[in-house]
């Protein structure tokens, strides 16, 4: 069977990026942009770092900023409308994964109007066209939609989120400018970095895994070990790398898939609406020692990655253990909690476990689990 790898077609980095938004539309000739950005990056003047730059150039652009953290049905319902009435051709998707799956949802719609309803898009819909053509500007370190086939939908009425997977959604242009994520919060900066280090480990020990997206996530353990506690501190440097960093693993875990932190943290966004990064933090250790015996030599290459020295001389139990050990003192050193107690609710354990089980990401995952197990692995953590 062959492997796929599917990567944006034109990505830029590094500070100053954001220069390269205009010329990109206006030499395709494009001629107004459906702005997509949450309400909080309009509030703290994130967003106007980009549509400074269109106002100079006298490019039309309308702003949707109808997003939640966790966006809806409704979210992309909405969004549907506007950009059909804003007269709008292309999208600039601005923010985290709120902003940038909303925009996907909406550019898939807007050429594909026969899934007008969003859940018809769950799994891997078979779309015809490609989304309306989007730049997408992440404005954190985390979640990589901007390199990725997937998008997360909320279906509040059913309380679960579905996740989406179309080769048609990808963003034609990543513009990834660390200054655009320099006035994330400490705790934003910690939850989003975890995010990453979460696909770049589920992404390394799924089924799907190969020696290309191996060398992707591999190198992304190693960046996020590396800068995410002094970015999570504001220095530049720490920034820039963890820009590179989760740009880097989404590059891999959009093409092999994830596992079942990722389904258990769907599911906890879906009923307390959980930060996606927190949820994927906390349970990311655990569900480590739960895969264990099902990765091979894998965990001693993700502690060496994480900085572990002496991985070479230790049996294969002990760097297991050092692997898991890794990743729980990084997420403790940049402030994530260490347990479920302050969010699940026991009478909601079997439901949650139920939705984790039925989730996309949960068949990647390396070890065959079951409904039980899953709710074992919450209990684990209350």
């Amino acid at each position: 069977m062959a492997n796929r790898i599917v990567l944006n077609t034109i990505s830029y980095h590094g500070k100053g990026a954001l220069e390269n938004i205009v010329p990109e539309l206006t030499g395709r000739g494009y001629q107004k942009a459906f702005v997509c950005s949450d309400p909080d990056l309009l509030k703290f003047g994130v967003t106007d770092k980009v549509t400074r730059l269109l106002d100079a150039a006298n490019f039309a652009y309308e702003i949707y900023s109808d997003i939640k953290a966790n966006p809806t049905i409704e979210n992309v319902q909405h969004g549907v409308a506007a950009f059909k009435a804003s007269g709008a051709d292309c999208i600039i998707a601005i923010g985290g994964g709120s902003s940038m799956d909303t925009a996907k949802a909406v550019g898939i719609i807007a050429e594909n109007p026969e899934f007008a309803d969003v859940r018809s898009l769950e799994g891997v819909a078979p779309t015809k066209k490609h989304a309306v053509f989007t730049i997408a500007v992440p404005t954190t370190a985390g979640t990589a939609a901007e390199v990725t086939i997937n998008y997360v939908i909320t279906d509040v009425e059913k309380k679960r989120k579905f996740v989406c997977v179309d080769t048609h959604d990808i963003p034609e242009v990543a513009v990834i400018d660390p200054d655009m994520m320099a006035t994330m919060p400490k705790g934003l900066t910690a939850a989003t970095g975890m995010d990453a280090l979460t696909h770049a480990i589920e992404g390394y020990i799924t089924k799907g895994a190969w020696e290309m997206t191996d060398m992707f996530h591999l190198e992304a353990i190693r960046l996020i070990s590396k800068y995410l506690r002094s970015s999570v501190a504001g220095e530049a440097e720490g920034r820039e790398g963890m820009a590179l960093a989760q740009y880097i693993a989404g590059q891999g875990f959009s093409n092999v898939g994830l596992g079942i932190v990722h389904s258990m943290a769907h599911s906890l966004g879906a009923v307390y609406d959980t930060p996606h990064g927190v949820a994927n933090a906390i349970l990311l250790p655990t569900v480590m020692e739960y895969n264990a015996p099902c990765t091979g030599e894998k965990y001693r290459e993700i502690a060496r990655a994480m900085g572990v020295e002496g991985v070479d001389a230790m049996t294969q139990d002990e760097y297991r253990k050092a692997a898991c050990e890794a990743v729980q003192k990084l997420s403790a050193d940049v402030g994530i909690p260490a347990d479920l107690k302050q969010i699940v609710k026991e009478e909601d354990v079997t439901f949650l476990a139920e939705s984790a089980y039925a989730d996309a990401c949960r068949p990647g995952n390396p070890r065959d689990t079951s409904v039980e197990e899953i709710a074992a692995l919450y209990r684990k953590l209350l």
